[in-house]
């Protein structure tokens, strides 16, 4: 097997953007919490060894919220919780990979995902990591952007259009071995991902395309697109296990 691949799971984070008293990752969706449908995806990728999930100190609804996810039973216990998140970000992957010191080798793989990117098919993650496993840095999920792009004047009116040429939209996973990790947070805690803090050591993450499905619950209207998009996955995992079963029948 090449190397081990652990996953951290940021979600210490109140998600105060979606003006709901509830941490986004606990909000249901479909009758199952947001960061339920986010660990079982995670849980199906056989070559993940570990799920560590950094919550905050102060969390008091993973446990129950787990306990009451249908879906748990497939977690296998991979799925680990530990209240050492910070007040950032990045300060809670850098505790949940400080966690991990006694437990991985220097070049094991470290994947890190949103817990608010509940719509990720564990198939996409699989392709994702096949496309790095011999890579000598790294990488991400992206998309290309297709809009045109305009920036603003102080006064909100078009400043100028923006070339989208060559400019992507970061989306997570991203995995990076865990001695790259450690050095890059370090180096450069403060970026808005962790491929910006990869950048800082003079390495070039390799882009991934992703899918726009694999979108991030940020807005309290974001909700609505991603239970669809959830509905759909499920009507298909059906449609396919149904497939399966014919295959079988006939066999």
């Amino acid at each position: 097997m090449k190397n081990n691949i652990v996953a951290i799971v940021p979600a210490a984070g109140a998600g105060s953007r979606m003006g709901d008293a509830l941490p986004k990752q606990y909000l249901s969706l479909n009758g199952v919490p947001m960061i339920c449908h986010t660990l079982t995806a995670l849980a199906a990728v056989r070559r993940i060894s570990k799920i560590v999930v950094v919550l905050s100190p102060n969390d008091k609804l993973f446990a129950a919220h787990a306990a009451t996810c249908h879906a748990s039973e497939h977690w296998s216990g991979k799925v680990e919780a530990r209240q050492i998140g910070g007040e950032t970000r990045a300060a809670s992957v850098t505790a949940g990979l400080a966690s991990l010191r006694a437990e991985v080798a220097d070049g094991d793989w470290v994947l890190v995902h949103d817990a608010a990117r509940p719509c990720i098919r564990a198939e996409l993650i699989d392709q994702f990591i096949d496309e790095l496993i011999d890579d000598p840095v790294g990488g991400l999920l992206a998309l290309p952007v297709a809009d045109t792009l305009k920036r603003s004047t102080e006064d909100h009116r078009v400043g100028e259009t923006v070339s989208r040429e060559n400019l992507w939209r970061a989306q997570t996973p991203q995995m990076f071995r865990y001695t790259d990790w450690c050095s890059a947070l370090v180096r450069f805690p403060g970026g808005t991902d962790e491929a910006q803090s990869i950048e800082s050591l003079g390495l070039r993450p390799r882009l991934v395309i992703g899918e726009s499905a694999n979108l991030k619950v940020t807005y309290a209207t974001d909700l609505t697109l991603a239970q669809m998009l959830l509905t759909t996955h499920s009507a298909r995992h059906a449609v396919n296990a149904l497939a399966e079963h014919g295959k079988e029948s006939v066999a």
